[in-house]
């Protein structure tokens, strides 16, 4: 094969983040609700997202900026301290998808997307009923990352979990079936992808 050779710093951010998200796929979406100080209940999807460790639990958004200034999801889970993660999956990916649109901060997406606030167990944050999977989190730190100025380009959200909602009908002796779960995951530009596929390969010893 013919590889090109791309040296990012020659690039705009545009390109680079094309190359990005056109390489890194398929990549799972965390739907995030937050609360702001004002009790208005923010919810957005992210789709750079992954799991930090599992002792104890934690999980990581990075929640890019716009112009060096943090998103309403960034905002409220610093003032707060806490937000809730929720798997994205076929039954409400359209509403999720709703969520996405640009709202001022005293207005409510979940409102906008007709989802449901449902108390969370551990934490102050609302999360969103139709989710098969949520998991409570609280703000264990915050990393300012990236940029060319004094403005940081994003914010890695790491969110220790204190507590998992799942639907019981997912689970089979402690495992979570995909199949059951049907997973949405993000690609490049307006695509996106379902589970697909399933083999195995074992591990060496």
């Amino acid at each position: 094969m013919t590889m090109l050779g791309i040296d990012p710093s020659a690039q705009s951010e545009r390109e680079n983040y094309k190359l990005l998200i056109g390489s890194i796929i398929p990549r799972p979406i965390a739907f995030v609700s937050t609360l702001s100080t004002e009790g208005v209940l923010n919810a957005a999807p992210f789709s750079y997202f992954t799991i930090v460790t599992a002792d104890p639990p934690m999980v990581a958004v990075s929640v890019q900026r716009k112009q060096g200034v943090r998103k309403d999801t960034s905002r409220n889970a610093v003032d707060t301290g806490a937000f809730v993660v929720h798997i994205s999956d076929e039954s409400y990916i359209d509403q999720i998808n709703q969520s996405a649109a640009a709202l001022p901060p005293e207005e409510s997406e979940v409102t906008l997307a007709g989802l449901t606030p449902v108390p969370s167990s551990h934490i102050d944050v609302p999360g969103i009923a139709e989710a098969s999977i949520r998991m409570e989190c609280v703000l264990e730190q915050v990393i300012p990352l990236g940029g060319i100025s004094d403005a940081p380009a994003a914010d890695l959200l790491i969110g220790r979990v204190v507590y998992f909602h799942i639907d019981e009908s997912l689970v089979d002796n402690g495992r979570i079936d995909p199949k059951k779960l049907k997973p949405v995951s993000r690609l490049a530009g307006n695509s996106y992808a379902k589970l697909g596929e399933l083999f195995e390969i074992d591990r060496p010893v």
